[in-house]
């Protein structure tokens, strides 16, 4: 969404970031509900993750509104935004490995490490969100699958919306305060949302896997080389 909102809209890189992050965090709260009806959140991930990024998002948005957004500060939202759709399409590339790595790294993260483990990836998360508005998602998923990875699917998927509702809004909050969102562009994203995810459900039953996993990689790495080469 952000690099549509920067190529397509014209808007500035800030802009489009904070419009991005109240977009996916009220498009997201309805989801994040029928998860937490189906037991499928592990809060104790959530509350972990959350004590690492929602510090980390308010450290990073009070830096940015002492710095505010002068060249420098635009190119460092540049560099955030093309690491984010890289590591993004890195994590979707490689999805169904991640289960294993995480098994074959249970050697070194033991229950008794996983606590401050699950804290410093929401720290890494927190930052990355609120430079990017990038991250909360796929990312977050498969830092969640390498530290539990037998943790169920469905908890596994509902953990990390629970964990990226409050982080998104948290970020857009702070970014609404630098004036940093276009309202009027959010209310159509989230008006044509709608039926969006429902032709994008639609879609998915008919087309292979591979295939849309392929597609999403090829758009979020032209989309980092983009967002480089306009810095």
């Amino acid at each position: 969404m952000t690099p549509l909102l920067i190529s397509v809209f014209h808007l500035d890189k800030a802009v489009a970031i904070g419009t991005d992050l109240w977009f996916a965090g009220l498009s997201k709260v309805s989801g994040s509900i029928a998860h937490h009806r189906e037991d499928h959140v592990d809060y104790r991930i959530t509350k972990l993750m959350l004590s690492g990024s929602i510090p980390a998002a308010i450290a990073t948005l009070t830096y940015m509104h002492m710095v505010g957004i002068t060249k420098s500060g635009d190119n460092m939202l540049s560099f955030a935004l093309a690491i984010a759709l890289v590591l993004t399409a890195v994590t979707v590339a490689f999805r169904p490995v991640w289960s294993k790595v995480g098994i074959w790294l249970e050697r070194w993260i033991t229950p008794a490490r996983q606590p401050a483990l699950t804290v410093i990836c929401g720290l890494i998360l927190g930052v990355l969100v609120s430079l990017s508005s990038i991250g909360a998602g796929a990312v977050g998923a498969t830092l969640i699958l390498l530290l539990y990875p037998r943790l169920d699917i469905r908890k596994l998927v509902g953990t990390d919306i629970a964990h990226a509702v409050p982080l998104t809004i948290v970020a857009g909050m702070g970014h609404a305060s630098l004036g940093n969102v276009n309202w009027l562009i959010l209310i159509e994203l989230l008006m044509g949302s709608l039926p969006g995810i429902w032709v994008g459900a639609k879609l998915t039953k008919h087309l292979p896997e591979t295939i849309t996993r392929f597609a999403l990689c090829l758009c979020l790495l032209l989309a980092a080389r983009k967002v480089l080469l306009a810095t």
